[in-house]
């Protein structure tokens, strides 16, 4: 009878457009809360404080909901078909992750497992919760303990039929229903995504450090990056799929089947003078029900600027010097690094002495300060 159930979840999830649906213990002891405390302890979270302050809920899935018994684990291929790689090399337009192309996983997949979580409520006559990655729970250990996958040397979650694309969900439920068996780690002696890492942001195999991570930089990080990431950021405008994409395992992925998953041609390879170019209302117009709409204009066109400083294209010098006058004063002095790198020494020294005088906020005041010939 239990056999029964998980099949009729499986093939309702199916239905639903997850292409893997797993079962694991969500009561059963685990390791990861306490390798969670040591990543925050260390101070590896960078300014992500909401994992400081949920450190506790998200030690164990019990510790966030002490009925949870069942923990469904669902996946969602987002493969893009290709590789992504080379794109990252193309200094003349940014580079969007991957995941962030089509529209925002967390609605898409959040509406569907509301849907297959109320399903398996009135099969088993238990409650039910539902997460995506937004809540306090870690995802990644309750896929590798259902055996979806596991998390490789660069902490994300590898598949043995999949790679590196996959979107996690989970269906917490107080039934009790057979474990499915866990995945071991099939990494080897393979070290390509560590040596891939454009800023050596892990420390050792199985450890990040987020405040290195060029994806917590264009997406979490608020204010000036240090500088020692910006020219390692290259095209990078919003995340980094380098450590993911050169996994030998992506020889057994695929493209995504789902469309709404499917990239925008405005967010493959798009200009940087444009991109420079969006106020607040075209930005969030043309990121529309996009992940990339969360972190705001300001700081999105902040990793504009570091791109278009890397590009070594003088025909950005136009744009990046119009928003030396921006608002923001994030972007105003990610505007004077990328002019520092695009205009020949005696044309930026004048522009820094037309423009350093008055200028009160310190972070853009110390950009000028720092780049003084």
């Amino acid at each position: 009878m239990a056999a029964d159930l998980k099949a009729l979840i499986r093939d309702s999830a199916a239905a639903l457009g997850f292409d893997v649906c797993r079962f694991a213990s969500a009561a059963a002891p685990w390791s990861a809360g306490e390798r969670l405390a040591h990543f925050v302890e260390a101070g590896r979270h960078g300014e992500m404080g909401w994992m400081e302050t949920t450190l506790e809920r998200r030690a164990h899935p019990t510790a966030m909901w002490d009925g949870a018994r069942t923990a469904v684990v669902l996946g969602m291929n987002y493969g893009p078909g290709h590789d992504p790689l080379p794109e990252m090399d193309d200094r003349s337009a940014g580079y969007i992750s991957v995941y962030a192309r089509g529209d925002d996983y967390h609605e898409l997949i959040k509406g569907r497992l509301k849907t297959l979580a109320g399903q398996i409520a009135a099969k088993t006559g238990e409650q039910v919760k539902v997460f995506v990655d937004t809540a306090p729970l870690m995802e990644k250990p309750l896929a590798q303990r259902a055996g979806v996958g596991w998390q490789g040397k660069h902490t994300n979650l590898l598949s043995r039929t999949r790679g590196s694309w996959l979107f996690l969900g989970v269906i917490l439920s107080a039934a009790d229903l057979e474990p499915d068996a866990p995945e071991g780690e099939h990494c080897g002696v393979c070290t390509a995504c560590l040596d891939a890492c454009p800023t050596k942001a892990f420390p050792a195999p199985f450890q990040l450090d987020a405040r290195r991570c060029l994806s917590y930089l264009t997406i979490e990080f608020a204010g000036p990056w240090p500088v020692e990431f910006r020219e390692a950021t290259g095209s990078r405008i919003y995340g980094c799929d380098d450590c993911l994409a050169v996994c030998p395992w992506n020889k057994f992925a695929a493209a995504s089947k789902e469309q709404r998953l499917a990239a925008r041609d405005a967010f493959v390879s798009p200009r940087l003078a444009d991109l420079a170019a969006l106020d607040d209302a075209a930005f969030r117009a043309l990121f529309t029900k996009s992940p990339v709409k969360r972190i705001g204009r300001d700081r999105f066109v902040r990793n504009v600027l570091y791109a278009i400083g890397n590009s070594g294209d003088a025909d950005l010098i136009a744009p990046a010097r119009a928003l030396l006058a921006d608002p923001a004063p994030v972007v105003r002095g990610a505007a004077v690094w990328a002019l520092s790198r695009l205009m020949v020494a005696d044309g930026f020294a004048a522009l820094r002495a037309e423009n350093a005088a008055g200028e009160l906020d310190p972070d853009v005041a110390a950009e000028w300060s720092r780049l003084q010939p």
